[in-house]
C-alpha cells in the first residue's frame, strides 16, 4: 500500500469553505478589536472624568491640575478618534445607504460633543462635554462588544458539514489498494469501504453487503441494507461488512455538498428582524438633528441671544438625545436571557430568532432523535413455544448477538443488560448477510433472523402481531424451530406527549416531518395527537415544505437533530436543534435544546416573550426621558426659569442608564 501524492487542483467548494472560514475569522477579529478599543478608551476616560469641572461640581470635590482642560482635550481626542472610529465609520456607511441608525446617532452625538468641547477648551465660553464624550464612547463600545460576542459562531454549520467527509479513501487500482486524498477521487473509481469507515463519496455498490447508517443525512432512523447495485451516500457510516463502491459523483455534485449549498443559501436569504434599538436610534437621529438646529435657530435668530448661548443649547439637546442607556438596553437583556436560558436547557445562538419565538404559529418536528430517542429498542417479546419464557428467549438471543455490532444486536443487548440477564457463551458464530446471525449456545443451534430468512427458507411461523412498517421483527429459532420473536422500534421520548399538549394549549400548530415511511410517521403522529405528518421527505423537500408554510403567512419553527435537517433549520424563522443530535444541526440552528427535551420548546416561547417584553421596557426607559429632557434642554420653559443645564441633562442620562441596568437584572427573576 502506498500514498498517492499526485497533485490535483482544489474543488470550488473548498474555496467557498475557505471564504467561510475567513468570514468567521473576520468576525472574531472584530470582537477583539471592540474589546481592545473598549479597555483602552476606559483607561483614558477615568482621568477625563476626574478632571471634568461638571463632575467635580456634582460630586463636590476640587482637583487643581495645571492645564487640566488641555489634558482632557488630548485624552478625549484619542478616545474620539480611536474609540469612536467604528461609530464614525458606521455613520458614513449608514448615510451612504440612506438608512441612519444607531451608528449615525452615536456618530453625531460624539462629533458634536467633541467639536463643541474643543472650542470651549480653546476659548469659547461654556462648559465642555469631554466626560460625556468619553463615557458615551466607552458604553457604546461595551454594548457592541457584548452584542457581537452573543452571536459568535452562527456560521460554523458549513465547516461541520464538510468535516463529515473523510480526508482519505481506499481506491482499488490494478488489483492494489491505494490510499488517496478524497479530492483525488474521480467518477468510476472503485473504492474499498471497510467496517466502521465513513463513505468518502456518492456511489453504487459493486461488491459486498453491509448496513449503512444514513440517519444524519437522510433522516432514515435505522441503518439501511446495501447490496450490489444499491446507491450509497458520501458521509454515511458503514456497518460491519466490507463494500466495494464505484464512485458516481464527487465535489460540488455530491449529495452532502448539495446539502451544504442548501444551508449556505438559506443562511444568506434568512431575513433579519430590524433591531428595535436601531429603529429607536433612527428616530432619535432625526429628533436630535431637527431639535438641535431648531434650538440654535430659535435662540440665535428668533430670540436674538448670543451665539455662544444658542450653541450651548443646541449641543446640550444633541448630546442628551443619544442616551448611554440605549447602547446597553438590548445587549444587557440579551446577555442575561442567554445565561438564564442556558441554565434552563436552552442555548441561544441567534438572539433575533429567540426574540421572535413569541411569534411562532407552527412548529415542525423531525422524528428521529427529536420526538423519538433515535435508537431502536426492544418493544415486545412474543413467545410461540411454551417451553420458553420471554427471559429465556432474550438470554439465548444475546448469546449470538454479543458477537455483532449491528444496531439490532446492540438494541437487544441493551435490553438484556437492563434486565440483568447473564449472557451465555457461544461458538461457531456466523453472519448471514442480509438475513441475521447464527451460532451454538449451550449446545443448541440458535438463529436470530429477519423476515428475509423466513421467506427464503419457507419457515412456517404463526401470524405476527407487530405493526408492519413500524416495528422491526426479529425471529428467534432454536434447533430450526421458531420459538418466538422480538420487535424493535424507535421509542417515543417520554416528554414528547406533554410537549405537544402544551403547544396545543398555546394554539401552536405542530407537524411531524420525517424521512421515515408513512406507517412510522402516522404511528408517531397518532400516538402523540399531533396535527399532521409528512413522511418520506428528503432534506431539500423539508426546506421546501417550510418555505411553503412561510408563504402562507405562518411563522415557522423547525426542530431537528441531523444533517438532513440542517437546510430546514437554516430556512425556518426559528431553528431549534436537540442537543443530543449532530454538531451540524446545532450549529445551523438558532437555539439548541441542551437537554434534548421537547418540553423545553414551551420554555423557549415563554422566555422569548419575557425577553421581548423586557427589551421594550428598557427601550422606553432608555429613550423616554427625552420626552421631558429635550424640550427643557431646548428652553421651552425658559421664561418660567426652567431649563435643563448640561449637568442636569447628564444626571438624567446617568439615571436612565442605571434604571436600564436594574430592569435588565429583574429579568433573572422572571425567567426562573
Amino acid at each position: 500500500m502506498h500514498k498517492d501524492t499526485r497533485h490535483h487542483p482544489p474543488h470550488d467548494e473548498h474555496a467557498e469553505h475557505g471564504m467561510h472560514e475567513g468570514h468567521q475569522d473576520h468576525h472574531r477579529m472584530m470582537i477583539e478589536d471592540f474589546k481592545k478599543r473598549f479597555w483602552i478608551s476606559l483607561a483614558l476616560s477615568l482621568p477625563v472624568i476626574l478632571l471634568s469641572p461638571m463632575i467635580q461640581g456634582i460630586v463636590g470635590y476640587t482637583l487643581d491640575v495645571p492645564y487640566s482642560m488641555y489634558i482632557a482635550f488630548a485624552l478625549s481626542s484619542i478616545i474620539y478618534f480611536y474609540g469612536g472610529w467604528p461609530f464614525l465609520k458606521g455613520l458614513v456607511e449608514e448615510v451612504k445607504k440612506g438608512s441612519p441608525g444607531m451608528m449615525t446617532l452615536i456618530g453625531v452625538a460624539i462629533t458634536v460633543a467633541y467639536l463643541y468641547s474643543t472650542a470651549v477648551a480653546f476659548g469659547l465660553e461654556g462648559m465642555d462635554f469631554f466626560w460625556e464624550l468619553a463615557t458615551l464612547i466607552v458604553i457604546m463600545l461595551l454594548g457592541h462588544w457584548i452584542e457581537m460576542r452573543s452571536v459568535l459562531g452562527a456560521s460554523k454549520a458549513l465547516e461541520l458539514l464538510v468535516s463529515m467527509m473523510p480526508d482519505e479513501a481506499q481506491v482499488i487500482r490494478n488489483g492494489e489498494t491505494v490510499t488517496v486524498s478524497v479530492d483525488a477521487l474521480r467518477p468510476n473509481d472503485i473504492i474499498l469501504i471497510k467496517p466502521g469507515e465513513k463513505v468518502p463519496a456518492d456511489g453504487v455498490v459493486t461488491e459486498g453487503e453491509s448496513y449503512l447508517n444514513e440517519s444524519m443525512l437522510t433522516g432514515e432512523s435505522k441503518p439501511v441494507q446495501k447490496t450490489p447495485e444499491d446507491k450509497v451516500i458520501g458521509g454515511s457510516i458503514n456497518g460491519n461488512g466490507s463494500l466495494q463502491v464505484r464512485v458516481l459523483t464527487t465535489g460540488k455534485d455530491s449529495y452532502l455538498n448539495k446539502v451544504i449549498k442548501l444551508v449556505q443559501d438559506a443562511q444568506k436569504t434568512k431575513s433579519e428582524t430590524q433591531r428595535l434599538a436601531d429603529k429607536a436610534a433612527k428616530w432619535l437621529t432625526f429628533v436630535a438633528l431637527t431639535a438641535g438646529f431648531a434650538t440654535l435657530f430659535a435662540w440665535w435668530i428668533l430670540a436674538g441671544t448670543e451665539f455662544g448661548f444658542a450653541l450651548e443649547r443646541m449641543v446640550t439637546v444633541m448630546v442628551i438625545s443619544c442616551p448611554h442607556a440605549l447602547g446597553l438596553a438590548i445587549p444587557l437583556v440579551v446577555a442575561i436571557s442567554t445565561a438564564v436560558s442556558a441554565n434552563n436547557g436552552l442555548l441561544i445562538r441567534n438572539r433575533t430568532a429567540f426574540e421572535n419565538s413569541r411569534r411562532i404559529t407552527t412548529i415542525i418536528f423531525d422524528k428521529t432523535g427529536t420526538l423519538t430517542q433515535g435508537s431502536h429498542e426492544v418493544a415486545q417479546i412474543v413467545v410461540f413455544n411454551k417451553n420458553y419464557t420471554e427471559h429465556e428467549l432474550l438470554r439465548l438471543a444475546s448469546g449470538v448477538e454479543q458477537n455483532s455490532e449491528h444496531y439490532i444486536s446492540q438494541g437487544i443487548l441493551r435490553k438484556v443488560k437492563a434486565e440483568g440477564i447473564a449472557i451465555p457463551a457461544s461458538t461457531k458464530f456466523n453472519y448471514l448477510p442480509g438475513k441475521g446471525l447464527e451460532g451454538i449456545v449451550e449446545g443448541r443451534d440458535i438463529k436470530v433472523v429477519g423476515p428475509n430468512y423466513i421467506k427464503e427458507f419457507g419457515v412456517q411461523v404463526p401470524e405476527s402481531q407487530a405493526e408492519e412498517g413500524v416495528e422491526t421483527v426479529i425471529y428467534i429459532m432454536v434447533e430450526q424451530q421458531v420459538a418466538g420473536y422480538i420487535t424493535m422500534r424507535d421509542q417515543i421520548r417520554p416528554e414528547s406527549a406533554d410537549a405537544i399538549r402544551i403547544l396545543k394549549e398555546n394554539g401552536i400548530k405542530n407537524l411531524l416531518l420525517t424521512g421515515d415511511n408513512e406507517r412510522v410517521a402516522k404511528s408517531v403522529s397518532d400516538k402523540l395527537g399531533m396535527d399532521g405528518y409528512l413522511a418520506n421527505v428528503l432534506p431539500h423537500e423539508k426546506q421546501k415544505k417550510i418555505k411553503e408554510l412561510q408563504a402562507q403567512g405562518e411563522f415557522v419553527a423547525m426542530t431537528g437533530d441531523g444533517v438532513n435537517d440542517a437546510p430546514a433549520l437554516a430556512q425556518a424563522d426559528v431553528g431549534i436543534a436537540v442537543g443530543s443530535g449532530t454538531d451540524v444541526a446545532a450549529e445551523t440552528a438558532d437555539i439548541i435544546l441542551v437537554n434534548s427535551n421537547p418540553q423545553d420548546i414551551a420554555l423557549l416561547i415563554l422566555f422569548g416573550q419575557a425577553t421581548y417584553r423586557k427589551m421594550i421596557q428598557n427601550l422606553i426607559w432608555a429613550t423616554g426621558y427625552n420626552v421631558i429632557a429635550l424640550p427643557l434642554a431646548a428652553g421651552v420653559l425658559y421664561q418660567q426659569d426652567i431649563m435643563v443645564s448640561p449637568a442636569v441633562g447628564a444626571a438624567l442620562m446617568s439615571l436612565s442608564t442605571v434604571i436600564v441596568a436594574i430592569n435588565a437584572q429583574l429579568l433573572r427573576k422572571e425567567l426562573k
